[in-house]
């Protein structure tokens, strides 16, 4: 079963999934779709068609703008944002008017793969990918693409690290890693291969 709090402003031609829960003043637009099991905390805004898979949670403030693709069981947590132009400008050059809102030839892609986990407060940049099971820490700003598995770190955001399916760190990235070796997650023992700081689960 499907509970919206009577707060919560869901636009036309929105489509959200069983078993989903959206919070109170969360505002979604139109064309929007939101898989089944899903959380949208409180006071989150999803934009024009954008797409959030199955068992995703969107903790509380979390601003998705267009062009965003979520897949399934990532985690977005409080007072993320996301970003879709490089280079924005309120007006035209002559000021006389607004720009439009509206999705155009300078909304940038973003795409959050499978498993994922965006921290706290963090700033996500456009025209990037986010890996499989990877985790972006807390407060970090996102300029280029996270390889899958990959923890990144800081402003801008750069790998330290290589983190588990469990959410554990399993290896820290150093000059003295070889070519291709194998790790092990001391947490739950699921095994990786790394080759050139790529990590692949065994």
């Amino acid at each position: 079963m499907t509970k919206i709090h009577p707060t919560a402003i869901i636009e036309d031609d929105v489509k959200i999934g069983a078993g989903t829960s959206v919070w109170d003043n969360v505002h979604i637009r139109h064309g929007a779709t939101i898989g089944e099991e899903c959380i949208v905390g409180e006071k989150s805004y999803i934009a024009y068609d954008v797409k959030i898979g199955n068992l995703v949670k969107i903790n509380a403030m979390v601003y998705i703008c267009a062009a965003v693709t979520i897949e399934d069981g990532v985690m977005i947590s409080a007072a993320t944002v996301f970003t879709n132009d490089r280079f924005p400008r309120a007006t035209f050059p002559d000021l006389t008017s607004l720009r439009p809102s509206e999705p155009d030839e300078h909304t940038l892609p973003t795409l959050v793969r499978e498993g994922a986990t965006i921290g706290a407060g963090c700033i996500i940049g456009n025209d990037l990918e986010i890996g499989r099971w990877a985790m972006v820490g807390m407060g970090s700003i996102v300029t280029k693409s996270v390889p899958d598995f990959h923890l990144v770190l800081g402003s801008p955001a750069r790998s330290v690290g290589a983190v588990c399916k469990c959410g554990q760190l399993f290896h820290r990235f150093s000059a003295e890693d070889g070519e291709e070796f194998e790790a092990k997650c001391s947490a739950c023992s699921l095994k990786y291969e790394i080759r050139n700081s790529t990590v692949m689960e065994k």
